[in-house]
């Protein structure tokens, strides 16, 4: 027998022939480790119970002898049944078992069976999944089910896994015994078997446990352990900022910052004025105050000395934030200026020489701003809005201008356990609650042949002066999907309200027709804007009452969130009305949730549950690690668990020096996370 290592090819393993061995590369399997980690997707419970006792449709597992020759009967080249009688427990049931016709000749008469499958208790038959010729392993009360392709079955699979377990080839143990023994952990070895031959529902709940806790642990160490790396490596001159910085500013408002304003400016405060280069992501929900807590961060830096630079992803969002500012820092003779790909030349050279010469000290743009013919005098802050919109090359870009202090803001709600991996290299402030004031937007959901009467309610809004939002997923027609398109929307409703403006705007329109429309639906002269989701973030018009959502089935909950977030901006009661008739239960079920919160977090969390973390935050730009088996949102409470370990692990000594821990110091090292000696 061959003597088998972790990186042994699988074509070292018996049965593992050319064909098979391709099948196996396609599921990611070239060597013995990764048969190991190729972990069953689900198990079927296979222990055996007499017929009398089941209930219908549950999964069951029968042994009995085979009576008669077994049936097969073809439907085209490659699908088939095959059927048989079977003698269990003194009941004559049927087996039905799809595209295993090959098990015929061996499913002779007296042959003795087991299947397992879902049982019709009315017709005594049973669909078998699996169907095997002998006695089941009595052992076992889970039989694992994989992954599989081409021609590989579960059977082969079990039996190559097996060869691996028999040699006890196992990855080397990280955990030492002592965190085992605090959450009574199985060893990995232990953990391995148990996760392909589970003998019990507990065995297999803590081989799970196990790989779930250090897939976590190792994770937040390595993160941890690079942003105390970063910090050690991006030393820097504290500003001078005193703890009242801002009080002047924040004094002149026409309004008190709501108590998580105040918190979240105190956290960025307190990093302006550390010894390293602050990397904070600031989330809040639509309409909870995140520029005016930005405003107060870029005065103090102003204060200090130095400039700022707030980078939005669309010239629409500049112009506003610009003009927001403009407002804040005009009476205290701050400088600002407006740089986006529409600024003429001219005026590019004013603001290139301002920056450089220090006069203009507060710089908005789009990411005209990262170009390397943009100068500074000394840039201090920068804040990336809406961050996930942008590159990573585009935000290192600008940062490089510097090595200034980071700010990043969403309007994107990130559940707590989204936070902790995908952006846990950052520190996170949270604006969770809204100024005081601000009223609900009424949320309703109606079938789509209710379309004219909704029209009757946006044209009874705009007599009064007001004006509304009608969005569409599409742009045109498509032949695919059954939905509203804005063009064709945008005719009708240019028929259904003669006497009033309706605009357009999406994606493919011209520049210049885009902003446009947007410029004359902010200053009032549009009553109607049809749009796809271009407008779905950051831009406020205050007078804009109504917020119409066509096929609102087709977008996610944060997304319908941030559709709604465009009104409700002024004092006047605003509407949100989904336009909807979803046919899956996951599409009424994202509409229920919308009529009943306006809570960002909360509806992120519930997306979060619906979609998963791929879909909600992007997955190529998600930074969602590649777990083998933990989910950061069933096992949250293991995450946390694993965040607050790692942050202990790095502040002890003896992680540093004790002989116990130097797999996971191993581990850091061949990451990258650490350079080999203990952090400060």
């Amino acid at each position: 027998m061959t003597t088998l290592q972790l990186q042994t090819g699988v074509e070292a393993l018996k049965g593992v022939g050319a064909e098979m061995k391709k099948d196996l590369e396609r599921l990611g399997i070239f060597t013995c480790e990764d048969l190991l980690w190729h972990l069953p997707h689900r198990y079927e419970n296979v222990e055996i119970r007499p017929v009398e006792e089941l209930e219908h449709d549950e999964q069951a597992t029968l042994v009995g002898t085979v009576q008669g020759p077994p049936a097969v009967r073809h439907y085209g080249a490659k699908k088939n049944r095959l059927s048989l009688r079977l003698f269990t427990g003194g009941h004559l049931v049927q087996i039905v078992a799809f595209n295993r016709a090959f098990l015929k000749n061996k499913l002779q008469p007296d042959t003795t069976v087991t299947a397992t499958g879902k049982w019709d208790r009315y017709r005594a038959v049973l669909t078998a999944q699996r169907l095997e010729v002998g006695e089941p392993d009595e052992t076992r009360a889970y039989s694992p089910v994989y992954p599989i392709s081409g021609k590989l079955n579960v059977r082969q699979l079990e039996q190559w896994i097996k060869q691996v377990l028999q040699q006890e080839v196992f990855p080397p143990e990280v955990l030492p015994l002592s965190i085992r023994d605090r959450y009574k952990l199985p060893a990995m070895a232990e953990a391995l078997v148990a996760l392909h031959q589970p003998e019990s529902a507990q065995a297999l709940k803590n081989a799970r446990r196990r790989i779930v806790y250090e897939e976590f642990l190792r994770f937040q160490l390595r993160i941890q352990a690079y942003k105390r790396t970063r910090r050690e490596s991006e030393r820097a001159v504290p500003l001078n900022i005193s703890a009242e910085a801002t009080q002047p500013f924040t004094e002149s408002l026409p309004f008190s910052l709501t108590h998580a304003q105040r918190r979240s400016l105190q956290e960025i405060m307190n990093d302006l004025r550390a010894d390293f280069k602050m990397n904070r992501l600031l989330q809040g929900d639509v309409g909870s105050g995140k520029t005016v807590v930005a405003a107060c961060a870029m005065y103090a830096v102003v204060s200090a000395g130095k400039q700022t630079a707030l980078m939005v992803p669309t010239e629409i969002l500049a112009a506003q934030h610009a003009e927001s500012l403009a407002d804040f820092f005009h009476p205290y003779g701050i400088e600002l200026a407006l740089l986006t790909g529409s600024t003429k030349t001219a005026r590019r050279r004013e603001i290139h020489a301002g920056l450089a010469n220090g006069t203009i000290s507060v710089i908005v743009g789009t990411h005209a701003l990262i170009q390397a013919s943009v100068p500074f005098q000394d840039l201090g802050l920068v804040i990336t809005d809406e961050q996930h919109r942008f590159g990573v090359e585009q935000r290192r870009a600008l940062r490089e201008k510097g090595n200034p202090d980071a700010l990043f803001m969403t309007a994107t709600p990130i559940p707590r356990t989204l936070a902790i991996t995908a952006y846990g290299d950052m520190d996170v402030s949270r604006i969770d609650e809204q100024p005081c004031g601000r009223k609900d937007v009424k949320t309703y959901w109606v079938k789509p042949d209710m379309l004219e009467r909704v029209v009757d309610f946006v044209r009874k809004e705009t007599d009064t002066g007001r004006q509304a939002y009608l969005i569409c997923p599409l742009i045109e027609e498509s032949e695919q999907l059954d939905v509203q398109n804005a063009v064709d929307l945008h005719a009708h409703l240019q028929t259904l309200l003669p006497a009033h403006h309706v605009g357009l705007l999406h994606g493919r329109l011209p520049t210049e027709d885009k902003e446009g429309a947007m410029d004359s639906f902010t200053k009032g002269d549009m009553d109607v804007l049809v749009a796809t989701t271009v407008v779905e973030v950051g831009v406020n018009v205050a007078n804009a009452t109504v917020m119409i959502i066509y096929d609102a089935d087709r977008f996610g909950l944060s997304q319908l969130h941030q559709l709604r977030g465009r009104v409700g901006r002024g004092a006047e009661q605003s509407y949100c009305i989904l336009l909807s008739d979803p046919s899956s239960e996951t599409g009424k079920e994202r509409m229920r949730i919308m009529t009943e919160t306006t809570d960002g977090f909360i509806l992120a969390e519930k997306d979060l549950q619906l979609r998963g973390p791929g879909d909600l935050l992007g997955q190529k730009q998600s930074g969602m690690p590649d777990f083998r088996l933990a989910d950061p949102v069933h096992d949250y409470r293991a995450l946390e668990t694993a965040r607050q370990d790692a942050s202990a692990l790095l502040d002890s000594d003896s992680f540093w020096h004790h002989a116990d821990y130097e797999p996971l110091r191993n581990d850091l090292e061949e990451t990258g996370a650490i350079s080999g000696k203990k952090l400060d």
